[in-house]
């Protein structure tokens, strides 16, 4: 009887990082109705997105390769260099396996295309944002 009296864990919290303004909406309107993710922040380039994961210490990022002033496989290696257990799920289009080869050496905890968000999406982030 005690679990169903226990206080609910917080929700994941989420930092979005992708370029195309649409993208994000379309994630966050995802996210929206599932009280187990919140999404703490919003950025549009791989700088922008370093320094708010520096400022929000979110339990997961949802990063984007192909971004303006960093892509965000470099983005997500100096992320985890400043933070070693920042959980980084890049989000990609292309399945390059030169990509994915980089985004691995720089320490991300997986990948999601961007053509399978509506199904797989708040799975991901509640599997790896809740570790």
């Amino acid at each position: 009887m005690e679990a169903a009296n226990a206080p609910r864990a917080r929700p994941v919290r989420v930092l979005v990082a992708d370029d195309e303004q649409l993208f994000v909406e379309t994630v966050q309107a995802l996210l929206a109705d599932d009280e187990r993710v919140e999404v703490v922040g919003t950025a549009t380039n791989g700088q922008d997105a370093v320094d708010l994961a520096k400022a929000l210490a979110p339990d997961l990022t949802l990063m984007d390769i192909s971004m303006p002033v960093l892509d965000g496989i470099e983005a997500a290696r100096r992320i985890r260099l400043e933070h070693p257990d920042a959980c980084i799920l890049i989000l990609t289009g292309s399945s390059i396996s030169a990509d994915i080869d980089r985004a691995r050496q720089a320490g991300v905890a997986g990948f999601l295309t961007k053509d399978r968000l509506g199904t797989q999406l708040v799975d991901a982030i509640l599997e790896l944002g809740s570790r």
